[in-house]
């Protein structure tokens, strides 16, 4: 274990290499933590910390893992704790869309596995890998990247989606009912589960004419990532104010 990172907050970004994820992790960079940003393609992750490190007050490393995978999870946990012997901060930002546009009734059963798999079940095993860790040191901040077209209200159709989609959107409502049950097993020692959603971002997902920065859709996760002992605890934000599930 390396004695210099043992009273550093280190930071887990997955899918961290690009967009959205790589400005939290700048972010937290800049806010003093320890930050590793985890992908599957350590070619990706190396360019991207190179990427990182050239910007001023700002040192990220990288892990390769795929979340979609128990075994890469446990692999790099492992790896993590034999380096710094703690995890204070995850962000669950890695997450694919492989229906866009495509209607509940249309959508096939291996690409609502496939989404599953990434969007929920690699959520799922990594908070259930560092939440042991986080009790052990009395803290720890988890923030799941969610989405609006998650909500209940939106599956009402209030945004005129229908039903399109369909496997990324409830992707993330299973999500945000994984923050919440996660938050109530966790309430009482120092460790905060919430949701977020960056909203409309130009990214690769979002698209080149979404109307938010990738600095603007990353706030709220830093905002909650670095989180006072009085902050909330399983709630669903945007824009730093509490959304509608």
């Amino acid at each position: 274990m390396e004695n210099d990172h043992q009273s550093e907050r280190i930071a887990l970004v997955t899918g961290g290499n690009r967009g959205i994820g790589m400005e939290i992790a700048r972010q937290l960079s800049l806010k003093g933590l320890h930050v590793l940003i985890g992908c599957r393609d350590g070619e990706k992750g190396r360019l991207a910390v190179e990427q990182l490190n050239r910007q001023e007050g700002v040192k990220v490393d990288w892990e390769v893992v795929d979340v979609s995978c128990r075994g890469s999870i446990d692999d790099m946990m492992k790896r993590i704790v034999s380096k710094y012997g703690r995890l204070d901060v995850l962000v669950n930002n890695a997450g694919v869309i492989l229906d866009r546009g495509v209607s509940i009734l249309e959508v096939k059963e291996t690409v609502m596995r496939e989404t599953f798999e990434t969007n929920y079940f690699g959520v799922l095993n990594l908070i259930q890998a560092v939440v042991p860790l986080m009790k052990k040191q009395n803290y720890g901040r988890i923030v799941n990247l969610s989405s609006g077209v998650g909500a209940f209200q939106v599956h009402q159709g209030l945004l005129g989606l229908k039903g399109k989609s369909a496997a990324y959107r409830i992707s993330k409502t299973m999500l945000n009912a994984l923050t919440c049950l996660a938050a109530h097993e966790v309430g009482d020692a120092d460790i905060k589960v919430n949701a977020a959603c960056p909203g409309s971002v130009r990214t690769d997902m979002g698209g080149k004419d979404a109307p938010l920065s990738v600095a603007e859709g990353a706030d709220t996760a830093v905002w909650l990532a670095t989180l006072e002992e009085n902050g909330p605890n399983g709630g669903f934000f945007r824009n730093r104010l509490k959304a509608e599930w």
